[in-house]
């Protein structure tokens, strides 16, 4: 029953044929904390992490924290376009003072091993035409870009001691992660990502969490981003904020740096750092997708041919250009 999800997203591999995930440019969840829809490519290794002061204030335990975090996920694609694991690994440092005592806490606060799989891109067959006489007709609002890229995910938290969380003794070693994401592509420059999911599924610690982030790229090298994140629980409920910007350095190189702050005092959170993105598509092969054929009633010049090309997908943050 636990692994149930897990075998589902499994199950999907049969179902589609392989079409390109890889895009010409990096393409990192970082800074954000939401997860794309879309995978790294197959036989793609790519490389997340970043270090975050942070501070931590709770106005009626009476206690603060202060100290840093690192973030490091490693994501790899494999077997297909469409699928690709996850490895997230979170640590923490930094001393814990109240009136009475005061200690120094260090160790890792979270582990997640997952899968994601993209069960439908809306672009995958999908070839806009341009207008060569007209910038803004190419850039204006279409309605297929309100039907979103939709992934599955489903992972394994691994929690050994823990030294971050109340009641450290109740928490399950392992806990699970179950996720459905939804990406938009809206033109000039805006991709807009939706994660909704269940963490630690079936513990006494379970909650319901959202996350949406709105991106925007500038130019070739610069990009911004907003996002809101919720969690409820019976133990604990917040709600955060976050924003940032990321340069891109090369194809395969990216900086970021963002700021975070919740809302409540309960305890009040704030946190910003900077990170870096990297990937390496050395083993990378385009993927040739087979065209939908026309129907020979409509285009009989098409009769008895067969139509292949290679097709990268369109999920990449595109800039507006004057």
């Amino acid at each position: 029953m636990k692994l149930k999800f897990l075998v589902s997203i499994i199950a999907l591999l049969c179902l589609e044929i392989n079409y390109a995930q890889h895009t010409d440019v990096i393409n990192s969840n970082r800074p954000g904390e939401s997860m794309s829809a879309f995978a790294v490519g197959k036989t793609v290794i790519q490389l997340e992490s970043g270090i975050n002061y942070l501070s931590e204030k709770h106005s009626l335990l009476d206690y603060k924290a202060n100290g840093y975090g690192i973030d490091f996920d490693v994501r790899y694609g494999f077997l297909k376009e469409q699928l690709e694991t996850i490895l997230e690994v979170d640590y923490q440092n930094d001393k814990y003072t109240t009136p009475d005592f005061s200690k120094n806490r260090s160790g890792v606060k979270n582990t997640t091993l997952g899968l994601k799989y993209l069960v439908y891109d809306p672009y995958k067959y999908y070839e806009e035409k341009i207008n060569l006489y007209s910038w803004k007709a190419n850039h204006k609002f279409k309605w297929k870009q309100l039907i979103p890229a939709v992934a599955v995910y489903g992972g394994v938290n691994l929690n050994f001691r823990n030294k971050f969380v109340s009641n450290s003794e109740d928490l399950e070693n392992i806990s699970y992660k179950a996720m459905l994401v939804t990406q938009n592509q809206f033109g000039n420059g805006y991709v807009f990502v939706t994660n909704i999911f269940i963490d630690r599924l079936a513990s006494k610690f379970q909650s319901l969490e959202y996350v949406i982030t709105l991106t925007k790229g500038f130019n070739d090298q610069w990009s911004g981003f907003l996002e809101n994140k919720a969690m409820k629980s019976d133990i604990y409920a917040d709600v955060i904020f976050r924003g940032g910007a990321a340069y891109l350095v090369s194809e395969n190189l990216q900086i970021d740096a963002s700021i975070s702050k919740n809302y409540k005092g309960t305890p009040a959170i704030m946190y910003g750092g900077i990170g870096i993105s990297w990937r390496s598509t050395t083993n990378y092969k385009d993927v040739m997708i087979r065209a939908k054929k026309k129907d020979k009633k409509k285009d009989k010049s098409t009769k008895g041919k067969d139509k292949e090309k290679t097709k990268k997908r369109l999920d990449e943050v595109e800039v507006t250009k004057p």
